[in-house]
This record gives C-alpha cells, structure tokens and sequence, in this order.
C-alpha cells in the first residue's frame, strides 16, 4: 500500500527516531495526521506505548530493515494486503548461508522488492541481476546500484530461453499466492549445476492439491530440502505466516527443468522438420 507524501514526509524527518523495536516521532502533529499515521503504524504492527519513559509506536520485532526497505519503496505491506513482504535480515543470512555464493556467480533475484537478497548477494561479489514487477521497487533497486541489470516486469512473463546465460543461483522470496509457480518456473533460468534457493509457505510440505504434491515429487526426485525456518520469521515484515526455505541443485542431466533442459527439448520445427 502506497505510504501517503504527509506520512512519508514524517517518518522521514530526521527528527524521527526509528531503532531497535520503536519508532518515535518528538514533534506535534495535528490531530487529523497522528491519526492516519496512527493508522499505518498499527497496520504493520506497531502498537502506541504512552508511558513516560516510552512514548513511542513499539513493535514486535526489530523494526529499522524493515521501514528502511518500506520508505526506499515508498509503501508498506498492509495486512490486508497479499504480495510484498521484505525478506528479514535473519532469513536472508540463511538463504546465502545454503547458496554459497562465490566471487562471479551468476545470480537471479526474480520479485526483489528492494534487493534485501540481491544486495547481500551483490555484497558477496556475485554478479546480480533483478526483476520486479513493481515500478516504484524497481526505480529503488536501479537508485542502489549494485544489480547489473533491473527488468521491471512480471516474472512469470518472461521467457526463459530468451536470456543467452542461464545463472549460477536463483534466490528467491516469491509471492506465496504462486510461490510454486514462480519456483518452476525460475529454475528454467539455472544453469544445469546451478543452486536455487527460495522461500515458500510452509503449507507446500503438507498440502493435499495435485499441484501441490507434484512439487514435492519433483523436490523428491531432484533430491531437494526443505528446511523449516524459525516460528514468526518473517513477523518483522508483518506476516505470521510459517516458512521453510527450499534449497535445489540442478544436477547436469537430472529431473529438474533447468535452462539447459529447456534448450534440449525438440522444437515445434524440429518436430515438423522429422514427420
């Protein structure tokens, strides 16, 4: 949800105070503007402490990434809302942690939001590059400089055998909404060898649908993990959903449809040119 100029203006005044847990604003603000940004506080879970000592908005978790990210974008993740939740620094250190990203890696951050993966990525030497589909996000992730390229655009509309390298690693938060179908359809960007590592719903461990299960079968097959990620990760962007991260190794020759399976499959004119 877009973050109104007033509001912006005020939790950007270098009077404000935004650290640890609390975001404290010691200055008056008429009544009509500490309601609305009242309002969006509580939205992202900020609740009002009045005590003496306090006098804050306090939340429950480490509120600073998260608000740098949402005033970089100019929005906030509302919780009547479903898409942007930025990946918490804990969560990123553990999705580096499973890539193991070297010096000239390749790497892929489909939906980046504001690059909380790609810049730690970036920050390991690898070579980055970004798509988001949001305008706003994707004019932050150019102003940050370190992708070698920004596509602004639907992930899922690009086609993957129009890019000429396939990357080394695909990293990952996607819209858990279609977090399977923007994991299938990422790894049609890895090299065969490369790594993928993503976060989804823990509900894709145990749900029942066809599509579902196919997924775990195909995780199964490639030999894929889930591990479990800590209860409320992802609390510091507003969300109590459960997660795991998904780690992936496309093995040369193994099941997963990789960009090199992609290139070995017979075209509609191969398969003309054969009759």
């Amino acid at each position: 949800m877009k973050i109104p100029d007033e509001i912006l203006e005020v939790l950007t005044d270098g009077r404000t105070i935004i650290s640890g847990d609390r975001i404290q604003i010691p200055f008056q603000l008429d009544d009509a503007l500490y309601r609305r940004v009242n309002t969006m506080l509580k939205d992202v879970g900020g609740r009002w402490d009045g005590r003496k000592a306090v006098r804050a908005h306090v939340f429950p978790f480490p509120v600073e990434e998260f608000m740098r990210a949402c005033l970089a974008a100019g929005e906030w993740p509302s919780r009547y809302e479903q898409g942007w939740y930025p990946t918490p620094p804990p969560v990123v250190f553990d999705i580096l942690e499973h890539a193991s990203v070297r010096v000239g890696h390749t790497v892929l951050e489909p939906s980046a939001g504001t690059g909380a993966i790609a810049e730690k990525a970036a920050a390991e030497l690898g070579i980055v590059d970004c798509v988001e589909i949001d305008a706003r996000r994707a004019h932050v992730l150019r102003g940050l400089g370190f992708a070698r390229q920004v596509i602004e655009g639907d992930f899922l509309g690009l086609d993957p055998l129009a890019i000429d390298e396939p990357y080394d690693r695909i990293l990952m938060n996607p819209p858990f909404e279609k977090a399977i179908e923007h994991v299938t359809h990422a790894l049609g960007f890895m090299k065969d060898g490369g790594t993928l590592v993503a976060v989804l719903p823990e509900s894709v461990t145990w749900r029942a649908d066809r599509a579902t299960e196919r997924f775990r079968t195909m995780v199964a097959e490639a030999e894929g993990e889930f591990v479990r990620l800590p209860d409320l990760a992802f609390a510091a962007s507003g969300t109590s959903v459960t997660t795991v991260l998904l780690v992936l190794d496309g093995e040369p020759g193994g099941p997963l449809h990789t960009h090199g399976w992609h290139q070995r499959q017979p075209t509609q004119l191969d398969l003309f040119e054969a009759v």
